[in-house]
């Protein structure tokens, strides 16, 4: 019986169905104009760039524009690439430029389909950002698709690691700019650490397309981006709590693996107690009072790093170091460091040098950092699963395009073995046929582990002719990836997520000509022997061909349907023919967890013989099943983040826009005085209380508050003993000889340095207040959970303290700056280099695992001291910044003036 819904579809087509049927007009409109686009000489479709810019500013809109804009960027492709963008392609373009997410298969072209929307929307010159995950495809995409662009006169450039600040600021300036989400991320918070506004990189975020959005705004979306330097070293500690958990019994702890979580039972606790009392760890009776809170944070990470951190499946230990292993793609993350002081905890029980942990100096959510941009967009192959996700956190639908051929790939029922070890039996029988017959076999594992496991276990065949592509060989990546179609080819494989090269039948011919002939000069002879590379590649694709295409066999269901889908999407690219498998066991992770012990013994009863599969549909649903269940959980713990995030992201708005009005402010002066007047309101009504008599003021405690806050010993005692003064009066002389003193500072300092001072205390004292509050949230959050258990709501509860540790900041930055320049009595001495604070970015590249942020750069400081600098003795300045006003008192920066002459 076909219910109404379906019914529906049947007749009028799914909604997807019904959006991709709406884009065909205008890609009818977009044909119709290929004749005449491409009768224009090459001078005249480049000078339709300047056309167009020219309509939108008579009043034009970027939608006016769309088609005659689609058809000149198309046209362009096709002479300067050689590729013309399908009508798929087109209307990918058009769910790009209209904020949605495009999902289309791999090898449909996506890098070519972003063209056409980056160019349209380039046009308002506001800039436009192509997301990518890793610097490699940056590289590649920017290197690639900037001839188009350079042909049509728009200008591209790309962020990668290594770049200065100079480099980045050209490169944000262009019409479109290529860079990994890191770089985009840590740029924004980097900016707003800096001192003066001409020193910052990126400008407005207008628009942006991510590439392998599903990886950067669902994967990387669990963890902040942050932005930390060092603490003091507790490696002793960490060493002695480390040695407890041994001699820990499961019964004094609870595992729960499906949660991910780990928890001391009430004997554990207590026999923890003991042994923390014993060592003088522990202060008080419980481990729980108060004071104990950082050792309750300790001991919990070590629980964690023995009894849920596996080594070889989510870390290696490399060269002495803990190296994190990416669950997504299974890539070793060198420089990454897990948070809060987990790492250390690992590095103990691995008994390697523990590193010192890190205060959080800036963060951020990719959530809330891309929905900054006025308008985005995202393409991947695999979205449809997050659609709700896109939808609820982002605002962006998911649209499935059409793929150009259709698609011939056969997706297999899984084989369901009761036992890992009949499950590997199978997979080694399959990989061994496949072979024989010629037919290329991507074999998909989910850990580091499993993949060396299959290929031991393919050697004690006697069979050695495989790769193994992991995170231990990614060096190597790009050439395994490139020849995994060659026929009879074995490529073991651990999550093949955002590679960035297809995998062709027969081999990548531009991979083989590249590594082949990379040191034969242009000529005859490299052009014989590029023919000759073509040619054998055309006989092994038409092997491939014969064989089945690529055969994707996967030893385990992952625990999110995008990853299989993901694999599965390795084969049946652009039309070709290939088929995958999921192979099975009870004794996997996803089914035991789920209850597998009711369908083993129920498969006992039914007689299932060992080395026999189950394959029916039914197992495919009931896996899905537990899929959707670990994919709401997960995407539960991303949007909890994101609601306490928002928390934070309110303030981190509030600074960040108050740090930009005060570096483009010309004058702190009238912010200084009212933040000094309020100062003394504050004090001044703290002792003299209003509608209070003369007899009630507490003179003498304001006299001590003035001189203690502002550096001023006024005679207030006396004042207050004048015949008929009002409070009004003693507050008006406060702040009558605060204006003195800092009106006679002015005129000593002069009023470069002196604008100088000023904006650098206030900067700095703001940046040092922010840190610390980063630092109470962080704590906050990690204890506010626990005001569950008394009925009362965790984030509402976060949201209110959040709030009145947010204004404590505002009172003590009034505070802090007005002492501060009170009684500052120099413009600006550095401090030595190794007291500079090391900055370190921690969110690694989930694709290729490089640090990009690894090295760090320090902060500069500015310091109030005694010593006074004379401008006519240069010998009293000490170290003077480069962008400081000189201290001769010239008006223009040392680096233009005195410090000219240092630099020849």
């Amino acid at each position: 019986m076909v219910s109404l819904g379906g019914l529906a579809r049947k007749l009028f087509g799914s909604s997807n169905d019904r959006r991709i049927r709406s884009l065909s007009s205008r890609v009818d409109e977009i044909n119709a104009l290929e004749p005449q686009t491409k009768a224009l000489t090459d001078e005249q479709l480049k000078a339709k760039t300047a056309e167009f810019r020219k309509q939108l500013a008579e009043g034009k809109s970027l939608d006016d524009l769309l088609v005659p804009a689609f058809a000149v960027a198309r046209e362009a492709a096709r002479r300067v690439l050689g590729l013309r963008p399908f009508d798929v392609q087109l209307k990918g373009g058009m769910i790009l430029h209209e904020k949605g997410i495009a999902e289309m298969k791999t090898g449909e072209g996506k890098t070519l389909v972003a063209t056409l929307p980056v160019y349209l929307n380039a046009l308002s010159e506001k800039g436009v950002h192509v997301v990518t995950v890793n610097d490699y495809l940056a590289q590649r995409d920017a290197a690639t698709m900037s001839r188009v662009y350079g042909f049509l006169g728009l200008t591209t450039g790309v962020i990668v690691h290594g770049l200065d600040d100079d480099q980045r600021r050209t490169a944000y300036a262009c019409d479109v700019t290529y860079a990994t989400n890191n770089e985009l991320g840590f740029d924004y918070l980097r900016d707003n650490m800096k001192f003066e506004k001409d020193q910052m990189v990126q400008r407005d975020h207008n628009y942006a397309i991510v590439d392998e959005v599903d990886s950067i705004l669902v994967d990387e979306a669990r963890t902040p981006l942050i932005i930390s330097g060092p603490l003091d070293d507790r490696s002793e500690l960490y060493n002695t709590i480390d040695a407890f958990i041994p001699i820990l019994e499961p019964s004094d702890y609870e595992l729960d693996e499906k949660q991910r979580s780990v928890n001391f039972s009430e004997s554990g606790t207590e026999k923890l107690e003991n042994l923390l009392r014993a060592a003088g760890h522990l202060k008080g009776e419980s481990l729980y009072d108060v004071e104990n809170v950082a050792i309750v944070h300790h001991v919990n990470n070590a629980l964690k790093a023995h009894k849920m951190f596996m080594r070889d499946k989510d870390y290696i230990v490399r060269n002495g170091e803990v190296v994190i292993i990416d669950e997504f793609t299974g890539r070793m993350m060198p420089g990454r460091r897990f948070s809060e002081g987990l790492h250390q905890a690992l590095e103990a029980k691995e008994k390697v040098q523990i590193q010192p942990e890190n205060q959080t100096l800036a963060s951020i959510t990719f959530q809330n950092y891309f929905r900054m941009y006025n308008k985005l967009s995202g393409m991947t192959g695999t979205a449809s699963t997050e659609a709700e996700e896109f939808g609820n956190i982002y605002g962006l639908d998911v649209v499935e395009v059409p793929t150009n051929l259709p698609i011939k790939r056969i997706d297999e029922d899984d084989e369901v073995y009761r036992t890992v070890e009949e499950k590997y039996q199978a997979i080694i029988a399959d990989i061994l046929d496949s072979h024989k017959r010629g037919q290329p076999v991507l074999v998909g594992t989910t850990s580091i582990e499993k993949s060396e496991y299959l290929a031991d276990r393919l050697r004690k065949e006697g069979f050695s002719d495989f790769q193994v592509l992991n995170a231990r060989y990614h060096e190597q990546e790009a050439f395994i990836v490139a020849q995994a179609g060659v026929p009879g080819g074995i490529t073991i494989a651990t999550n093949m997520a955002g590679r960035g090269t297809d995998i062709q039948l027969g081999g990548n011919v531009d991979m083989r000509i590249a590594q082949e002939l990379s040191d034969v000069e242009p000529g005859p002879e490299r052009d014989a022997r590029e023919a000759a590379i073509r040619e054998e590649i055309a006989v092994l694709k038409q092997k491939a061909l014969d064989a089945g295409g690529l055969y994707v066999l996967a030893t385990e269901r992952h625990e999110s349907r995008r990853i299989d889908n993901q694999l599965r999407g390795r084969s049946g690219r652009q039309g070709d023919p290939g088929r995958s498998k999921f192979f099975l066991s009870l004794q996997d992770d996803l089914m035991r967890i789920f209850g597998s012990e009711r369908m083993d013994s129920m498969l006992v009863k039914l007689g299932l013989k060992e080395g026999e599969a189950i394959v029916h549909p039914w197992i495919n649903k009931a896996l899905e099943r537990a899929q959707k269940k670990v994919e709401a959980r997960n995407f539960d713990i991303r949007k909890n983040l994101l609601k306490y995030d928002d928390v934070l992201n309110d303030q981190r708005k509030v600074i960040y826009e108050q740090r930009l009005e005060l570096m483009e402010a010309e004058s702190m002066t009238e912010t200084i005085e009212d933040m000094r007047d309020e100062v003394i309101q504050v004090l001044t009504g703290k002792h003299i209380p209003e509608r209070a008599y003369a007899e009630q003021w507490d003179v003498k405690a304001l006299r001590e508050d003035i001189l203690q806050s502002l550096n001023l010993d006024l005679p207030i005692e006396e004042w207050a003993a004048e015949e008929g003064i009002a409070e009004d009066d003693i507050v008006n002389r406060i702040k009558a000889a605060a204006d003195q003193e800092m009106k006679e500072k002015a005129e000593r300092f002069g009023p470069e340095l002196m604008a100088y001072v000023e904006r650098s205390v206030l900067l700095q004292t703001l940046d040092n207040l922010w840190r610390e509050h980063i630092v109470n949230l962080e704590h906050l959050r990690s204890v506010v959970g626990f005001r569950g258990y008394a009925q009362r709501d965790p984030l509402q509860e976060y949201k209110q303290e959040a709030f009145e540790l947010f204004q404590a900041l505002l009172a003590n930055l009034r505070n802090t700056v007005v002492g501060q320049l009170m009684r500052v009595e120099l413009a600006h001495q550095a401090p030595a280099p190794d007291e500079l604070p090391f900055m370190a970015g921690h969110h690694i590249d989930a694709t290729t695992g490089e640090d990009d942020f690894g090295e760090g750069y320090p902060i500069g400081s500015f310091a109030a001291t005694e010593v006074k600098r004379d401008p006519a003795d240069p010998s009293t300045w000490g170290e003077v910044a480069r962008n400081e006003p000189c201290p001769c008192g010239s008006g223009k920066k040392y680096k233009h003036c005195h410090g000219a002459y240092q630099t020849a």
